[in-house]
């Protein structure tokens, strides 16, 4: 709240006490004269005096999200926006869930709180009109709980069930909820997060919020207050109670029939009027000492009534559709939900409050103010003439304050030239910044967050305010229009491996089976689920602990597989010619990975301050992956050797953002950096980007595309050789014959997918000695295929903005009502739309078709064979916001940020390769606000199996986050390709996908040198009661995800996180699921010894191993001498050893697998690790640098 401090002292100001005395008037109070900001600092001001809740009313959307950032900034416990629709209220449609959950999430602390003084809510005129069910209505159904409610668990259900709230087995999206023995998840859609109920009998124990993507919980609250999910319940109790005449003709005999039987038909809104007569507005809802400001009341008036006009003429037309004449109409469907907009704001008028305007007019106005701000005049970079200017602030005692992304930076640019400023690292200091204002000295101060800020002058009360656009030119991107307001986005990856009975799975020693059902056995008295496969000659059943040895079979041809034969030898030729095959691969990779080795690269020192200073001044909250991803991109740096990583993640999660710290890495060691984008519009965007954040700094940024002149050419190319520009952003120009570098560092290439054979080629030249970071959303087969196999290192960037929600995509035949409608539904939301085509042939036919739909629609044609003029002030004139809808070829899917596109339409999406598809979809949902995705098919045309695939690929990966999946599944349905000049795909269509890319990995270690022998998979066959009961996880899907997550975990760490997580969400953990996870560990434990089987044979047990006696020996060393002659090694047949533990099957169970854990642990501290170093090595390296440091 950077803002703050301004505020109090606007607030404490003698002049502002007068214009309180004067709001007192009758003539209503005019402050005019003054730019948003310094109407924002001075509405904060005068009501924070007052102790006054503040509305402030503005004329649009878009304008109410700039309000709203502002506010943020002063002062105030809470700052909400709160949405209206632009649509007609008379829609037979609701508005989008985002809406009213917006409007809920605000009236639900109106109606919660106790102290509202601290509160600022900014809205359009839209939030006068009436359209909301009155407070005492909205109260009644509303529920608070509290810790230690009493509470009947059926009472909730019915309740929630009432409100609107939806069962499911795993939350992920508001208005949800589920439930598991004695644990309630609730996600309000009044809240920012979900929270999660803990029981104990009848009484609530424990309210926590927990983190919907990795249902971890988070902090304790004290309460949560429940909300219906929209105002529809609320409308379906009021018409069922009152049934008002002529409701059937209304609601038709479907939606009637549904609204009597106790459900909530579609569209009720439009019908509040006959609810109650007349609907509440916001001011109903609001505290009575609220301050209400009415800002630009004349472009309100203006905007209200165009909307007004359309309200107006919707609903006579409605009425005429369902055949009514005007006197029925006003008689059963009277036009209550909206009112004339003067009368609207002469509601307003009635509270406490002021109006403000930008410009000042000559209008006589009786009651009116000159606030006279002024802008301040912005010098970016120039330091010296910003200095002299402050200075002459201070000679007239005007107080500044410096609001800088990068204050301590400013500051020291500004002591350069005797211009002494103080930064103050807490904006809420108080004292501090009391003592420089005093002192007659700038006090600087971090914004943070994207509110649009520039820098201002209020002379009367000798107040200057100078930011990051007169410091560097840096301009902020303000984000417009309504976000809900969340802090964690709901994105769970979708599980790929995710088996339903009927799918067919790989066993490694069976070959193809199907998966058909989960069932308990007792066997010889312990208990376990086992997972039935059917074969073609019987049936096998396979426990659930030894789930690491079955996968799900996937491959790229539609034809369903044969089923194998239980231990045939037609599975185990197969396997054999899959691991001759993978073998020549592996030894390939491995050739390559040595070569890569042995290059000398250039070792980037550590970060400096500088660094530090550019990574703070990100406007927005970097997510985990983004700062793990950063740290890895570093550290690889760091190295002598050169980097090849890849930066896999969605469009839109912030891999650019990772790109900009490791090129300014690279700039401040001294190198050069060269950035390749695949078209011109993104290789501009990544520019002025870097441009932007580098302003800063003495740092030369050049683009180089097909825009620029000869000679503009040749310029950049010179400076490049002369070493005069940093870093370069350009296409593929860039890899032409004439550009040349004087000590190119870094190379960062993004979008890889879209570049050619031939470019790559080029870039592989260039390569050789050279750090790359490759960027992606979707990375073509090849790519991820040489990551997945650790020939290049790679990161994932899979958890979203806090803000960004799924995109719903839509599979649909074309159908001009479907089109219609969603063009329609995001219109109405003040959005706009792309709508994609794959070819320019015909695109005037459908401009056409579009504008006949859809009369008075605004629509821009852009494809690639326009004139690049022409093409660019198209571009610029959508991104203004002139038209509605873009008509385009694929231009959009390189990498254009629209913030208002919500909705994309995609015709002849057979057409587009998955990554394509992906990337088109992923052009929308950028801002926040629910996007959609319609994918249109011709609906008479017959799809080629391939087309229908992708299509279904990309409906399955609605989550965030999981384009990288999608990669994967894009290279089952393509197969690698001749990876390193290997025919692979064959071998892969006879095993699966899965099992491959594990053989891939086994000959790898095998090659990189192992004596260890590697196991598939440890099979435990001690008498040992281990399962997950029903009672405890009772979703059958999720079940099977424990089993395989229990599987997956690769260390003892790993299954005390796993533990810990499932201790959270189901509650205590039983002991047949502790039995499991210690089963777990000792299965890890022996195959990192090379152990294959474990069995009792009274009084001893077996371990059964493919290792040779020497290595078995060196094992042992690991044990205590006395210890050695009670591990006996016995040499078998064929690879089949066996290792005698003498006499520990006499031992109670938890003591024999205490004592081969403890044996076990021993023994694998003695196996180096990939650093060649084994544990007891480590520990005594540890101890000597240890001593080391105590010495010094």
């Amino acid at each position: 709240m950077p803002l703050r401090s301004l505020v109090t002292q606007l607030r404490d100001a003698a002049l502002t006490g007068e214009l309180l005395q004067r709001s007192e008037r009758d003539d209503r109070l005019l402050l005019r004269g003054a730019g948003r900001i310094s109407r924002a600092l001075l509405a904060s001001a005068l009501a924070q005096r007052d102790k006054r809740p503040l509305l402030v009313v503005v004329p649009t959307l878009e304008e109410a999200g700039r309000w709203t950032a502002l506010l943020e900034l002063m002062g105030w416990s809470s700052a909400s926006l709160y949405p209206t629709s632009e649509g007609s209220p008379y829609e037979p449609f609701d508005p989008t869930s985002e809406i009213i959950w917006g409007q809920l999430q605000v009236l639900s602390d109106l109606i919660g709180t106790e102290d509202p003084a601290t509160k600022a809510i900014v809205a359009t005129e839209r939030c006068l009109q009436p359209h909301l069910p009155p407070r005492e209505s909205l109260e009644a159904i509303c529920r608070t709980l509290k810790k230690g409610d009493e509470i009947d668990l059926d009472d909730l259900a019915d309740t929630l069930a009432r409100l609107g709230y939806e069962r499911v087995s795993t939350i992920d999206q508001e208005g949800t909820w589920s439930r598991r023995g004695d644990i309630v998840d609730i996600y309000p859609v009044s809240s920012e997060l979900p929270v999660r109920l803990e029981f104990f009998g009848e009484e609530l124990d424990k309210l926590r919020e927990f983190d919907p993507a990795t249902q971890r919980s988070l902090d304790p609250v004290e309460r949560l207050q429940l909300t219906p999910t929209g105002f529809g319940p609320l409308v379906a109790d009021q018409l069922r109670d009152s049934m008002p005449e002529g409701l059937d003709r209304l609601l038709g005999d479907e939606a009637t029939e549904e609204l009597l039987e106790g459900g909530t038909p579609e569209g009720l809104r439009r019908l509040m009027g006959l609810a109650w007569g007349q609907p509440a507005c916001l001011l109903d809802y609001l505290p009575t000492s609220t301050s209400v400001v009415v800002d630009e009341r004349r472009h309100g008036l203006a905007h209200g009534q165009q909307w007004l006009d359309h309200a107006v003429e919707h609903h006579s037309d409605m009425a005429s559709e369902l055949g009514f004449s005007e006197e029925e109409r006003d008689a059963l469907w009277p036009a209550v939900l909206q009112r004339s907009i003067e009368e609207a704001y002469g509601l307003a008028e009635a509270w406490h409050g002021f109006d403000m305007a930008e410009l000042l007019e000559e209008d006589g106005h009786p009651n009116s103010f000159d606030l006279a701000s002024r802008p301040m005049p912005a010098y970016p970079n120039q330091f010296g003439k910003l200095g002299g200017l402050i200075k002459g602030f201070q000679k007239e005692k005007t107080a500044v304050w410096l609001i800088s992304a990068q204050p301590s930076r400013a500051v020291a640019l500004l002591e350069e030239h005797d211009c002494i400023g103080r930064f103050v690292p807490n904006p809420g200091d108080a004292p501090a910044i009391g003592r420089l204002i005093e002192q007659n000295t700038p006090v600087a101060l971090k914004s943070s967050g994207t509110a649009e800020l520039e820098g201002l002058q209020l002379p009367a009360w000798r107040l200057a305010l100078v930011t990051d656009r007169e410091f560097f030119g840096q301009q902020t991107l303000g984000s417009s229009g309504y976000v809900r307001r969340r802090r964690k986005a709901a994105s769970r990856t979708v599980d790929p491996n995710k088996m339903r009975p009927g799918d067919f799975v790989v066993h490694r020693n069976h070959g193809i089976g199907r998966f058909k059902a989960m069932e308990k056995l007792a066997v010889s008295g312990d208990v376990r689920d086992y997972l039935v496969v059917q074969y073609a000659d019987g049936i096998l059943r396979v426990a659930a602990d030894q789930l690491g040895s079955l996968g799900r079979y996937r491959a790229t041809s539609e034809t369903p597989p044969q089923l194998s034969k239980m231990g045939s030898a037609a599975w185990t030729k197969a396997k054999e010619r899959a691991k001759k095959a993978v073998r020549k691969v592996a030894m390939d990779l491995v050739k390559l990975y040595a070569e890569r080795q042995q290059a000398d690269g250039f070792a980037f020192p550590c970060d400096g301050p500088w660094q530090n200073e550019l990574e703070e001044s990100f406007p927005y909250e970097p997510t985990p992956d983004q700062l793990k991803a950063t740290a890895d991109v570093k550290g690889d740096m760091e190295k002598a050797e050169p980097m090849d990583r890849l930066v896999c993640g969605d469009v839109g999660f912030g891999k650019t953002e990772v790109a900009i710290r490791a090129i300014f890495k690279a700039i401040t060691a001294g190198k050069q950096v060269a950035m390749l984008a695949p078209t011109t519009v993104l290789a501009q965007q990544h520019w002025r980007t870097l441009s932007e954040r580098f302003a800063p700094y003495p740092i030369k940024v050049a683009l180089l595309n097909r825009f620029r002149t000869a000679s503009e050419r040749k310029t950049i190319l010179e400076g490049l050789k002369g070493g005069t520009i940093d870093a370069v952003v350009g296409t593929h120009q860039l890899l032409g014959k004439g550009a040349s570098f004087q000590q190119l560092g870094l190379l960062v290439v993004d979008e890889e997918q879209r570049f050619g054979v031939n470019q790559k080629e080029k870039i592989k030249v260039l390569r050789k000695d050279v750090d790359v970071l490759t960027l992606s959303a979707t990375p073509i087969p090849r790519t991820l295929y040489m990551s997945l196999s650790g020939v290049r290192e790679m990161s994932l960037i899979t958890t979203p903005p806090p803000l960004r929600r799924p995109i719903k995509t839509h599979l649909a035949a074309l159908d001009p009502e479907a089109v219609r409608s969603a063009i329609r539904q995001e219109l109405d939301r003040g959005g706009q739309v792309f709508y994609v085509v794959p070819r320019v042939e015909g695109i005037e036919d459908v401009a056409a078709g579009l504008r006949e739909m859809l009369p008075g629609l605004k629509l821009l044609v852009a494809h690639g064979q326009m004139a690049e003029g022409e093409l660019e002030s198209a571009m610029v004139a959508f991104n203004a916001g002139e038209a509605d809808v873009m008509l385009c070829t694929t231009i959009v899917e390189s990498g254009l940020d629209i913030p208002r596109v919500n909705t994309i339409l995609i015709e002849d999406a057979h057409r587009f390769g998955l990554a394509q598809l992906y990337q088109l979809r992923g052009r929308v949902g950028r801002s926040g606000i629910q996007a959609h995705a319609w994918l249109f098919y011709p609906g008479n045309g017959s799809l080629s199996d391939n087309a229908r695939q992708r299509l279904r690929a990309i409906q399955e990966f609605a989550q965030l986050g999981s384009g990288y999946q999608l990669a994967m599944r894009d290279m089952e349905i393509r197969g690698v390709g001749n990876l390193l000049g290997v025919e692979q795909s064959g071998q892969m269509e006879t095993i699966g996908f899965d099992l491959y890319m594990e053989m891939l990995q086994e000959s790898l270690a095998e090659i990189q040198g192992q004596d260890i022998p590697s196991v598939d998979d440890t099979q435990v066959d001690l008498p040992v009661t281990a399962f997950v009961p029903a009672d405890w996880i009772t979703d059958p899907d999720e079940k099977i995800a424990a089993y395989r997550a229990a599987a997956d975990c690769r260390s003892g760490e790993a299954l005390v996180e796993l533990a810990a997580g499932w201790a959270d969400r189901y509650g205590a953990l039983p002991a047949a699921v502790q039995s499991l996870l210690q089963l777990m560990e000792l299965k890890l434990l022996a195959r990192r010894c090379g152990i294959s089987r474990i069995k009792p044979e009274k009084p001893n047990i077996v371990l059964e191993t493919p290792m040779e006696e020497p290595a078995f020996r060196l094992l042992r060393q690991g044990l205590p001498q006395h210890l050695h002659g009670r591990l006996v090694y016995q040499s078998g047949k064929a690879l089949q050893h066996k290792v005698l533990a003498r006499g520990l099957g006499v031992l109670p169970m938890e003591k024999q697998l205490e004592q081969l854990m403890e044996w076990l642990r021993l023994m694998a501290a003695q196996i180096p690790d990939a650093d060649g170093k084994t544990e007891a090595q480590r520990v005594e390296e540890q101890g000597q640098q240890n001593e080391a440091v105590l010495r010094v």
